[in-house]
């Protein structure tokens, strides 16, 4: 029986500690600073905060190239030879990096490619999935999996809200004007994935801890998550106080397993300092 490998970017914000202690593989994405290319995780989000703050100018992110990918892909086969290789992959909705890993993966055999249709939480929720499935059943066959990965992708549910207008201006996602209407009425928006897009689906009025508990009020009266799992997303910056509240609100709802997941390069790179957001499967 040949080995199952999971793979995805670092667009999914797992961590490099619980990655390494499932063996899944991580590929990175980029971030651009003043022309700079620097591998997603190479560079800090402390850092990546701070060339905003001196330059006023927006990290720009690109995609996985095809090079990378078959080098990716190569070190996986000489660490694991023979191995089945199950790439769920960041939306191809939002980035050219799936498509890319098409192209790679055509120099290679045994290897499936999902598209996720999500990013960040939505996207590690997905992955957390496929993990659970493979530990409970470690002789699953590759095509079964891939079925159940499959099942459970319309069924992530990922919102979050930026912690900063800032950085959607400077990258040019909201207008001049509707920038400053955000900052004088103290509006920040609700982002969504729908049908593996970035919507913007509904605008808060009010500071972050007001904000963040109707976005969880909202999202969880929304759709019937499995109780068993929420992923709470959080970007440097956010207030310490409101994570414990947000996290004793999802006690009150009933939930077993809280599980925080801290934004990366990708999502902080557009998002800024002080976001929220949260995610899980429907049942």
């Amino acid at each position: 029986m040949k080995k199952i490998i999971l793979t995805t970017e670092s667009g999914s914000d797992l961590s490099k500690d619980l990655a390494e202690k499932h063996d899944i593989y991580v590929v990175p994405m980029h971030v651009v600073m003043d022309g700079v290319d620097y591998l997603d995780g190479e560079i800090s989000v402390p850092e990546i905060f701070e060339f905003y703050d001196k330059t006023k100018k927006n990290p720009l992110t690109t995609s996985t190239n095809p090079h990378e990918y078959t080098d990716f892909f190569t070190q996986i086969r000489t660490d694991h030879p023979n191995c089945t290789i199950v790439h769920v992959g960041y939306t191809s909705k939002a980035s050219s990096s799936f498509q890319n890993a098409i192209i790679a993966a055509k120099d290679f055999d045994d290897i499936f490619l999902i598209d996720s249709l999500n990013v960040a939480g939505g996207l590690a929720a997905i992955v957390w999935h496929a993990v659970d499935v493979l530990a409970k059943n470690p002789s699953i066959e590759p095509e079964q999996l891939i079925k159940e990965i499959k099942r459970v992708i319309p069924k992530s549910k990922f919102a979050f809200i930026p912690g900063s207008l800032d950085f959607l201006k400077a990258g040019g996602r909201v207008s001049n004007a509707a920038y400053l209407a955000g900052i004088l009425l103290k509006i920040k928006p609700r982002i969504e994935l729908i049908d593996g897009k970035l919507v913007s689906t509904k605008k808060y009025r009010g500071k972050m801890r007001h904000v963040a508990k109707k976005l969880m009020e909202e999202y969880l009266d929304s759709y019937d998550i499995d109780r068993e799992q929420i992923y709470l997303l959080y970007s440097i910056g956010l207030d310490e106080t409101i994570k414990e509240e947000m996290e004793s609100l999802a006690k009150q709802y009933g939930f077993i397993n809280i599980s925080w997941i801290e934004a990366g390069g990708m999502i902080s790179s557009h998002s800024g300092p002080g976001g929220f957001g949260i995610a899980g499967l429907e049942v």
